[in-house]
């Protein structure tokens, strides 16, 4: 693994790819900063992180667009897949690459509270927290962006997933208000859930008999469930996107808030993530 992530690392910093990330990351961090901070002597820095955010609907696409869909279209991957190390050594080295990429501009961003400091009162703790939240909430969205590459050998095609997957994650909120919270709305839309689920699962194995088992199950189970408790499905629309909201999590870090649920989930996002694109690359490796 380790001279996997020094390849990629290496990769990065050799050519033009890392260095766009990390002045693309810090120009505009520079200038919310010098429009909140400095201009308008605003002491929380926290706030520039928040006006941040979108910065990684551009800059995860362009950094993980080549991670694994350039070697796929190269077939150098056919080298990685037979060297001595797993499938997951092999993820965790490219995907730790990128984090070690991404590190350098949040490395920037802990001197911005220290310069502030020199002209006033800034609280260090909410600062850092904010940060850290930052951090977190990048290192998931870059774990979507090796998923994303895994499954395409384009890296135009990864890119523009990767960019419509992260854009719909970011207005989320948005997503969720055109859907009814009632409970019947929401129990139609979980059955078209299930078919849907039952038609992937036929496109995946071909069985026309399991897959209607499993629709019918499904179907079966959800209107058992709606005629004993209809009160259920209230809003369930809603819970569900809520957990796609990876923004909503960092709202709680930019408030000041250590917020351990937070920390779990970004993890929990990173760790399906390199599950998923373990599992992709285990699939094409046996094929």
């Amino acid at each position: 693994m380790t001279a996997i992530y020094k390849r990629e690392l290496k990769s990065y910093m050799t050519s033009m790819i890392g260095y766009l990330f990390v002045f693309f990351v810090l120009v505009l961090t520079g200038i919310y900063f010098s429009a909140y901070q400095l201009s308008a002597a605003y002491p929380k820095f926290e706030y520039t992180l928040s006006s941040l955010t979108f910065v990684f609907l551009i800059g995860v696409p362009a950094l993980t667009m080549r991670v694994l869909a350039e070697e796929r279209k190269q077939k150098t991957d056919q080298l990685l897949l037979t060297a001595p190390v797993s499938v997951g050594e092999i993820v965790l080295g490219k995907y730790l690459a990128l984090v070690t990429v991404y590190v350098i501009p949040i490395a920037v961003m802990c001197c911005y509270p220290i310069i502030m400091a020199k002209f006033g009162e800034v609280s260090f703790s909410s600062a850092y927290t904010a940060i850290l939240g930052f951090f977190l909430l990048g290192c998931a969205n870059l774990a979507i962006g090796v998923f994303i590459s895994s499954i395409t050998e384009s890296q135009v095609i990864a890119a523009v997933l990767t960019f419509v997957i992260l854009f719909a994650f970011f207005m989320m909120n948005g997503i969720s208000s055109f859907f009814s919270e009632s409970s019947l709305s929401t129990c139609i839309t979980f059955g078209l859930l299930i078919l849907a689920v039952a038609l992937i699962l036929y496109n995946m194995i071909k069985n026309v008999i399991l897959s209607a088992i499993v629709c019918v199950i499904g179907e079966v189970i959800l209107a058992i469930i709606y005629v004993l408790n209809s009160g259920f499905f209230e809003g369930g629309i809603q819970k569900v996107l809520e957990i796609f909201n990876l923004s909503s999590h960092f709202e709680n870090f930019a408030g000041s808030i250590l917020d351990i649920n937070g920390i779990v989930y970004y993890v929990s996002v990173i760790a399906v993530c390199i599950f998923l694109t373990v599992q992709s690359i285990s699939k094409r490796r046996w094929n």
